[in-house]
């Protein structure tokens, strides 16, 4: 099997998200974020409006999307094996997010043991013309990326857990994953 060429070590995570960015074809921005509202409807109705069995689905649903998905970031960045959890989350910020979603993060609120952040997204592409009515207010509506992100550091033998700390659907002033 051939082994995984890895990017220079000194390469900046940003630099390495533009380039991937660069690259990768492009999916119409309006269609990916109505796409994913009619994921999100289905699984509401699936789920009889049970908000936290949906909240649960979506997570489990990017989960396995995010298992798969680490092959596709792997080929595409070239990236290399990260020393730390600084690193992993800068990579999963800085490149991951950019590579797939195309957004600008920042990584930060370090605890003292740096096993635990926050990321910060500029803006929310699955959120796009979406408000909540009041019965949904629990719905974690883009839970999905939660998963997605588990899933994805799980195939690289990382385990972390990831949650909105804050979320504008949910009265938030942004968007935040917490990376623990």
């Amino acid at each position: 099997m051939a082994q995984r060429p890895t990017a220079p070590r000194g390469r900046n995570p940003e630099q390495t998200g533009q380039a991937a960015w660069m690259a990768t074809e492009k999916v119409n921005a309006e269609l990916f974020t109505l796409t994913y509202g009619a994921i999100v409807r289905q699984v509401l109705h699936d789920y009889e409006d049970c908000v936290e069995d949906v909240n649960k689905k979506l997570d489990s649903m990017g989960f396995e999307m995010g298992c798969r998905l680490v092959e596709d970031f792997l080929a595409k960045t070239s990236t290399a094996r990260c020393g730390d959890f600084k690193e992993t989350a800068e990579v999963v910020a800085k490149v991951g997010l950019r590579l797939f979603l195309g957004i600008g993060t920042r990584v930060g609120e370090w605890n003292p043991e740096g096993t635990e952040c926050v990321i910060t997204l500029d803006t929310n592409p699955l959120a796009d013309f979406v408000e909540l009515p009041e019965k949904y207010r629990d719905l974690s509506y883009s839970q999905m990326l939660c998963g997605v992100i588990r899933g994805a550091l799980e195939m690289v033998s990382v385990r972390v857990t990831c949650e909105w700390a804050r979320d504008a659907l949910r009265g938030g002033d942004g968007y935040e994953l917490r990376l623990r």
